[in-house]
């Protein structure tokens, strides 16, 4: 019996929750963001990268989100047209509330930071009436970002999705997605992650920000205590990523998976979390096997930390089977599998 039960006679096939916002990325990247003169405009944002990554892979999404009533917010919903995931669940602002900005710095290939603009943001003016239930009924798959429970209405509306979702046999997904910006304090981040993991099928995220998901609990805990105790909830799947150490995916029948990065010449550090949240979210559409949702995912990671862009850069599912190939021919068959 599979993990994970998809109605596949729903029309969509992933409906990610949460923030779209603009990314902008250096041109003359490795220096300090002060000494950076050009840039180049991305769309950005957790879950709108994770919607055009499945879209790139073939998949039908739709979105819930809100973003500016300005020439801005114009770009994100032309291309997410430009994608084909569908718009219409994104809303427009009506306070006059911008889009989020993040603007990279790219030291090295192994150090970038972000300088984040999210006060007053669109994104977090998500609100429960703009959840309605027969659009969740129609996919197989929401996936909420923990971005959108660090502030009201946003968290709300999260929560909804997440309680209706539920009741209709969709599959919930849980990006913790953690960003320090607007949270007001530790205790809450614990409190609001722990409500959202509670209901969720499939948990995806950092130790540390499962450290951070438990912490009002628990305390630090290692990754199999973390993954039982989401287990004795709801959870069927959960992936704990360690960076250039790689990431292992618990399951509920008590298996474990463990997958390393490709070998790549890295541009940035940021980016690769939501090319293998897409990519490992296809497989398991797909029905694949975990171990080999887990290498999609990585080849994906991989190839976006070695690209200047995120959304811009997601690879279709031929480009990333065309670099693990490669991948497997350089280093060896096994090559990301540990």
């Amino acid at each position: 019996m599979s993990l994970l039960q998809f109605d596949h006679s729903r029309p969509f096939d992933a409906v990610p929750i949460g923030r779209a916002c603009i990314d902008f990325n250096p041109i003359d990247y490795f220096k300090p963001l002060p000494e950076c003169t050009t840039f180049k405009r991305y769309l950005g944002g957790s879950p709108a990268n994770i919607a055009v990554g499945l879209a790139r892979l073939g998949k039908k999404v739709g979105f819930f989100g809100c973003i500016s009533d300005d020439q801005m917010g114009d770009f994100i919903e032309q291309y997410f047209k430009k994608e084909g995931i569908d718009t219409s669940r994104l809303f427009r602002t009506k306070k006059g509330e911008s889009l989020g900005l993040a603007f990279t710095e790219i030291l090295n290939e192994n150090e970038s930071r972000l300088v984040m603009y999210r006060n007053g943001v669109a994104d977090l003016q998500l609100s429960v009436e703009m959840i309605d239930e027969d659009y969740i009924k129609k996919t197989k798959m929401i996936v909420v970002s923990g971005t959108a429970l660090s502030a009201s209405p946003s968290r709300e509306a999260a929560l909804k999705a997440i309680e209706l979702a539920r009741k209709n046999n969709t599959v919930v997904v849980f990006d913790i997605d953690y960003r320090p910006h607007t949270w007001k304090n530790f205790d809450e981040i614990s409190l609001y992650y722990t409500f959202a993991a509670r209901g969720a099928d499939v948990i995806m995220g950092s130790k540390e920000e499962f450290e951070l998901t438990d912490a009002l609990l628990y305390g630090k805990s290692t990754d199999t205590e973390i993954a039982h105790r989401w287990f004795n909830e709801n959870a069927k799947i959960v992936v704990i990523k360690h960076g250039k150490k790689g990431s292992t995916a618990y399951t509920k029948d008590g298996k474990s998976y463990d997958i390393k990065p490709f070998p790549v010449k890295a541009l940035k550090s940021f980016g690769g979390g939501d090319g293998y949240a897409s990519a490992f979210l296809f497989g398991l559409l797909e029905g694949w096997d975990i171990i080999d949702c887990l290498e999609l995912g990585s080849a994906s990671a991989s190839m976006l930390v070695a690209s200047h862009g995120c959304s811009e850069d997601m690879p279709t599912l031929d480009q990333i089977q065309k670099f693990i190939n490669e991948k497997k021919k350089e280093y060896g068959e096994m090559i990301a599998r540990k």
